[in-house]
Order: structure tokens, then sequence, then C-alpha cells
């Protein structure tokens, strides 16, 4: 199956075959199937990292029907990058460093890279199936605003595809404002594969949003959360949330490494009042 999947991705790439719907749509299947038979294999300890990081996800994209702009797909690739080097950093289990833990089991952790500074684990349990924590993170970004009082305002600027957008975000000033507001353009990339669903992101460069008045203009990622059905409980979903942020400025170290692992913390919360909100008629 393998090789004959290999000949369908060779020939799409032809400038004269890449127009022909039917083979891309052959291909497109031919795909899907062959990730569906790897999946059926017996799972390792890293399964749900092997399944996500397939790199099918970026040729996908550009079998979509929609031709993308040379910018669109720089940052279709941008997303994918995020999506890679977060899963990787998951990846690695070694030196981790607890930063704190809450009386529910809310943990969060802590590693410092080489190449990307100190970066935050956030490992929580939510008692809500897997689509109703999506549909909240991904369907309804743009409210986020509404319930996490870290954040004053997601908005979406730009849609790629069915997986990329570009998003602008304002986070709210600290308590006594000792970090002011910063805010982020970033590029947001979002997988589902299997039982398995990746959000990612980092920032980008946008020239529709400048840099704002009033705000300082911060940084992030590699970044993403990773939601996963709880093993035996399907009703649960457990929530890995990998932050990186440069949130520019001068601030103490000390301070910064408080502020990030309590907002994660924070988040834990407020998400979970959320998602038991009573749903409307």
């Amino acid at each position: 199956m393998l090789p004959a999947t290999s000949k369908l991705c060779a020939a799409i790439s032809y400038r004269h075959l890449r127009n022909m719907t039917g083979l891309r749509r052959q291909a497109a299947v031919a795909i899907s199937q062959e990730l569906s038979r790897l999946a059926r294999r017996s799972p390792g300890p890293s399964t749900w990292i092997h399944q996500v990081r397939r790199r099918s996800s970026l040729l996908s994209s550009r079998l979509e029907e929609k031709p993308f702009s040379e910018m669109e797909m720089s940052y279709i690739k941008q997303g994918e990058e995020a999506l890679q080097k977060s899963l990787r950093i998951l990846e690695d289990q070694d030196d981790w460093k607890t930063e704190t833990v809450a009386g529910n089991g809310d943990k969060v952790l802590s590693k410092v890279l080489p190449d990307v500074g100190k970066v935050f684990r956030l490992e929580v349990v939510v008692d809500q199936p897997l689509d109703t924590v999506y549909g909240e993170l991904v369907d309804n970004m743009e409210q986020m605003g509404d319930w996490n009082p870290s954040v004053k305002e997601v908005r979406i600027l730009e849609k790629i595809g069915k997986d990329t957008v570009i998003t602008h975000e304002k986070a709210a000033a600290t308590p006594g404002n000792i970090v002011g507001p910063r805010d982020f353009v970033s590029v947001r990339c979002s997988k589902r594969r299997g039982s398995t669903c990746v959000l990612a992101g980092m920032s980008t460069t946008y020239g529709a949003m400048p840099e704002q008045e009033g705000f300082i203009r911060a940084e992030n990622g590699p970044t993403c959360m990773v939601l996963r059905p709880l093993p035996g409980s399907p009703s649960r979903t457990r929530l890995t949330w990998l932050l990186s942020i440069d949130l520019k400025g001068w601030l103490p170290k000390t301070i910064i490494n408080q502020v990030l692992s309590q907002t994660q913390v924070d988040f834990a919360k407020h998400l979970r009042q959320r998602l038991a909100r009573p749903v409307p008629v």
C-alpha cells in the first residue's frame, strides 16, 4: 500500500498533473487509508505523538480544491513547523521540573531548552468529552475573552484552508499591573488524528496588524495544546498545554516564571467553569 501511495504523491507533484482533481482525490483517499492502517498497529508509549507527526499534514493541505498563494503556503508551513517543534519538546520526557501542583491534581512542569528558553507544561484532566473541549478552544476561539480573565480579546484575522488561522490576541494586564498589556499575532494550526487533537501555534508577522498603541508586542511559540480521551474514561479529556512566551520588556525572570505558571493553572480553572455552564436551549 505504501509504495502505491508514494507513486500517487509523486504523480501530483508534476505541474501538468496537479490540476487533475480526480488524481488529487485518489491520492488523498490513499493517504487517508494508509494513515488508518498505520494507526491500527499496536500502540507504543508515544503512539499519539507519532500519529500526529505524520508528514501527510502539509500534503493534505496542498490537495485541497482551493489553490493557495505563496503567502498562504508560508503561513501553513509556519503552523506545521510549530506543531512539529511542539511535539518534539513534549516527546522528550527528561529534565522536566515541577513548578506547581494544585489540590485537584493540576500540574505545571518546566524545562529550559537551549534554542527556545524556558517552557511550561500544564497537565490536567477535564470532566468533559474531547469534542466539547475541542469545540470551545477551536470553534469558539474568539469567545475566550468572555471566560478567561487573562485574555481581553482573540480575533481571527484570516482563515487559510481548514486547519490554519492567523489571530490577534490581547492579553490583560496582571493584577497590580506587574506585567502590563501584551498582544500577539499568531499563526495557529489545528489537527485531528484519530482520537488525538493538537492545537499548535507560534508568532508571525501580518501586515494588516502592526503593533498596537498601549500594548507591547510579545512573542509566543512554539506552543500547543494536546487533547486526548482519558484512558478508560472516554467522557473525560486529558489536556496538555505547552507554553513558550517571550513577554518582552524589562521583567525579572522570577516574575515571568510565576506569572506564566499561574496563568496556566488559572486557565484550567476558568475552562472548567466555562464547560460546566448550562447549555442554552
